[in-house]
């Protein structure tokens, strides 16, 4: 999966998790190595894309490292108000 497709993935999960839809961004930081996501939401939506316990936010991950793994990089996400 392309750097792009995976920036759509996160977006795509986190709009549809959250009250303000609109204002869900992420930007990625590109390394040699590893590509950093950051997800921006709306300080309301923040429990909502982290859940309790963080298991929204560690599924996000999950998913990320999977589909990252195929593309020989190693990706990272994090959440930003």
């Amino acid at each position: 999966m392309s750097e792009g497709r995976m920036k759509e993935l996160i977006e795509y999960i986190a709009k549809s998790l959250v009250d303000h839809p609109e204002e869900v961004r992420v930007e990625e930081i590109i390394g040699a190595r590893s590509i950093i996501y950051e997800l921006h939401v709306a300080p309301s939506d923040m429990g909502r894309v982290i859940g309790k316990n963080g298991r929204v936010a560690n599924a996000m991950r999950s998913l990320l490292r999977v589909a990252s793994t195929r593309a020989g990089k190693r990706a990272i996400l994090e959440i930003v108000e």
